[in-house]
């Protein structure tokens, strides 16, 4: 029986090409869709679950709240790991990381400089899954000045040699580490990444008691079974018994005192799991994925899953009329319902394996291209995933089913008298509402693409052209140059001579991209109880021109001021925030230091407000401090020969013998790479939304073709009557033009909705125009004219006396 079913559901396939190959590819495209945002999806989820304790690893991360904003940063201070194991017996086992960037490694008469660095604890190994292909997980970090690197490390650094028991050197820190163990290159799902993990035996601050500085990444593993929340609703008797005596010293105020003045400081405890999707921390390793995008991705996949399906519904239906007659002389000759149902079903599962074979393919070839869009590497591999064939083949049993369930039951259901009686059969008006009512849905998911893509698009477009207070254009930042020792200030003489660069500044601190970052706390002389938290830039006279940043009131660093030394300038936020008016220049600020000491600084600027993190924040106050800040440098350029110029200062570098490679960034590049998320989103987005689009009118393709036979000897009555064929065509046009106008109106406010949430996770944004809104609609309609046009100027053209001898 199950042979008869699969030969009769090929040889129905084979007859009816057109309307085969429209639902194979548009089951494909869906199921193709589904399977690559899965990848992606499972992809985002496995982060860190590589780990064998991941279930109960914790990241303690930092929370306060000051006058003037929340200080909401990844790392701690260096005491919190030892103080939660010792004092708190649910605590398992405690370790840190502290990042050191890319210092530059020396090996023999060989410099690299591409390699992240990091020191950790003596047991990191053992907290992490990081098995070492050679040496002692448990002892290779024990001894000062001993590190793992990575396989591929290795081999960049050793050759074929055997890399144990070799050494590196860092010159900048004067420094030598012996190879103690090599591991595999770290999972690409990981928050974090390093080529080379050293001791942190030997580094002082790693054994500072200060509980008021940070830059500590810290990792808990609870005891099995324990809640993290019953731990991290103790730690505010950590705070008070450690952190209030210092807090007492520094800013002169017992920690009553310091929360009743609306301040608090909390540490909190992240899931290990839940860092990639759910944090956004300052100073995080990595930059970390986001789960709104997981959310909107998923709706997508099964979006595209449902338009297919609802395609192949539609366009199953729309043929029904030519197999009534089939269906009756079957039912004539003793088949059952049940019998026919199963013949349709098994029609609706082979045409879906053949989707779903054709959906692999799709997926084989669009997956460097995905990659490239997502940033991702993810791989189609039956191989390594056992579990993915399986998964794929009763993904593919659903489809049919779901597909497949409401036209084999309604083509069963045909009463074989009326359509042997020749009478054409139209269906109720419950299944042509139906057909109807899953247009509606599918165009209202492609409007809402459509909307959505807009939105995002024009906020990117926001971002890159919005005023940011600095200029951005033509700036190269040359890291590290503190790797040039006495020959720094040289470098910079020999590249202000090159008429090509118009100034040169000397700062860490940038307003795009990875930067030094200084958490600042600061009062008004006149109010020392009233603190504000800010940020610090240590800054020279050149900074501000260099970039291009305007005075709101007062001067610039000068050398002929000898005073400058104690001179700030605050940017209008933190004006805005002492609550000073009208003119502030001579005003005074405090500042106390980590060892209690105070400090006054006077107020000799205003800078305008500049945006010197991500639009997603807003400006927070600053204070700018004289204080060169030796290691990169800020060359503002003036010139087309942009590349004229690297080449030049490349070859100054190699000239002053340093073993350092030169390197180079673009401010603007790194402004934009602030938004690279953003920006895949939006181009991932217009590919799924034009995916849709064109597989939802196939659905309404399917559906013209249906209406334009049901009315067949109505056109060739209309026709003889004098219709003419823009007449028919609008008749035949009108009846989905409602149904698009019903799916804009649904649309319109989901849209809305959606997109609003997604804004508000920015502090600067676009208003969403109504225009938005209506072009979407306008597109929807036309799209939707021109799909439906092919099957009724085709009906209105047909000869009137064929269409009156169809019936």
């Amino acid at each position: 029986m199950l042979q008869s079913y699969v030969k009769i559901a090929w040889r129905n396939l084979v007859r009816n090409r057109a309307f085969s190959a429209i639902n194979i590819v548009g089951l494909a495209l869906g199921l193709a869709t589904c399977l690559l945002i899965m990848l992606f999806v499972l992809d985002e989820l496995s982060y860190d679950r590589y780990n064998d304790k991941a279930d109960r690893m914790v990241r303690v991360v930092f929370h306060a709240v000051m006058n003037g904003g929340e200080i909401n940063e990844a790392n701690v201070m260096p005491p919190v790991a030892q103080t939660l194991k010792a004092d708190y017996p649910e605590v398992e086992d405690a370790t840190r990381i502290h990042t050191v960037g890319s210092p530059g490694i020396t090996v023999g008469d060989k410099s690299f400089r591409d390699d992240q660095l990091a020191y950790v604890d003596s047991n990191f190994l053992q907290v992490f899954t990081l098995p070492l292909i050679q040496g002692d997980a448990k002892t290779a970090l024990i001894q000062p000045n001993t590190a793992v690197i990575t396989q591929e490390m290795a081999r960049k650094y050793f050759g074929n040699e055997n890399p144990l028991g070799k050494f590196v050197t860092i010159k900048s820190w004067n420094a030598l580490f012996k190879v103690t163990g090599v591991m595999n290159k770290m999972p690409v799902n990981s928050h974090f990444h390093f080529d080379m993990f050293m001791s942190m035996a030997g580094v002082s601050d790693a054994k500072s008691p200060t509980w008021m500085t940070s830059g500590f990444f810290t990792y808990l593993v609870l005891n099995k079974g324990y809640n993290p929340k019953q731990l991290e609703a103790k730690l505010p008797q950590m705070v008070s018994k450690y952190m209030g005596p210092q807090i007492q010293k520094v800013f002169g105020l017992n920690m009553t005192q310091f929360r009743q003045k609306g301040n608090d400081i909390a540490f909190l405890l992240q899931p290990l799991t839940d860092i990639h999707l759910h944090s956004n921390l300052t100073g995080e390793m990595d930059a970390n994925g986001d789960v709104q995008y997981v959310y909107i991705f998923g709706a997508i996949a099964v979006f595209m899953l449902l338009i297919a399906c609802i395609n192949f519904m539609n366009l199953s239906t729309a043929g029904a009329s030519k197999r009534a007659k089939e269906v009756g002389i079957r039912k004539v000759l003793g088949s059952v319902r049940q019998s026919l149902a199963n013949q349709f079903l098994i029609e609706s599962l082979l045409l879906t394996m053949i989707a779903l074979v054709l959906a692999i393919g799709i997926v084989y070839l669009a997956l460097p291209l995905f990659n490239d869009l997502a940033g991702k590497t993810l791989t189609l591999n039956f191989g390594e995933s056992v579990w993915l064939l399986p998964s794929l083949l009763l993904l593919g049993v659903l489809v049919s089913i779901l597909a497949g369930s409401y036209p084999a039951f309604f083509l069963s259901s045909f009463k074989p008298i009326v359509v042997l009686k020749g009478t054409k059969f139209t269906g109720d008006k419950k299944s042509i509402g139906l057909r109807s009512g899953l247009v509606v849905v599918q165009f209202s998911i492609s409007i809402i693409l459509m909307i959505g893509t807009t939105v995002v698009y024009r906020q990117l477009s926001y971002i890159q052209n919005k005023r940011l207070g600095y200029s951005k254009e033509q700036v190269l930042v040359l890291p590290d140059t503190w790797q040039l020792a006495k020959k720094e200030e040289v470098f910079r003489n020999q590249i202000m001579q090159d008429p090509r660069v118009v100034r040169v500044s000397m700062s860490g601190y940038l307003p795009a991209g990875p930067s030094y970052n200084n958490n600042y706390m600061m009062y008004s002389e006149s109010n020392p109880d009233q603190f504000v938290k800010g940020l610090r830039y240590d800054v020279d006279y050149e900074y501000i021109p260099t970039l291009g940043m305007e005075m709101a009131a007062g001067r610039n660093f000068a050398k002929e001021y000898g005073t400058d030394s104690s001179g700030v300038i605050l940017n209008e936020t933190a004006v805005r925030t002492f609550g000073w008016h009208g003119n502030v220049v001579g005003k005074s600020i405090g500042h106390t230091e980590n060892d209690g000491l105070k400090r006054t600084y006077r107020v000799i600027g205003v800078v305008k407000d500049f945006h010197f993190r991500s639009l997603h924040e807003s400006i927070s106050p600053l204070v700018m401090i004289l204080g060169r800040n030796n290691g990169t440098m800020i060359v503002k350029a003036k010139t087309k020969d942009v590349s004229g110029l690297l080449a030049s200062l490349e070859n100054q570098w190699k000239q002053l013998a340093t073993d350092a490679p030169f390197t180079y960034s673009f401010l603007d590049k790194r402004f934009n790479d602030t938004y690279l998320a953003e920006q895949k989103t939006g181009r991932i987005l217009g590919l799924f939304a034009g995916l849709t689009i064109f597989v939802a009118c196939l659905g309404l393709f399917g559906l013209a073709t249906f209406t334009a036979e049901q009315r067949t000897k109505e056109i060739g009555v209309r026709k003889v009557l004098g219709a003419s064929v823009a007449s028919i065509v609008g008749l035949l046009s009108k009846d989905f033009l409602k149904l698009v106008l019903i799916a804009i109106l649904l649309a319109v406010p989901v849209a809305w909705y959606v997109m609003d949430k997604w804004l508000q996770s920015f502090a600067y944004k676009i208003d969403m125009a109504w225009w938005v809104f209506a072009l979407a609609g306008v597109l929807a309609v036309g799209i939707a004219l021109l799909t439906v046009s092919f099957q009724s100027v085709k009906a209105a053209l047909m000869n009137p006396v064929q269409s009156l001898r169809s019936e």
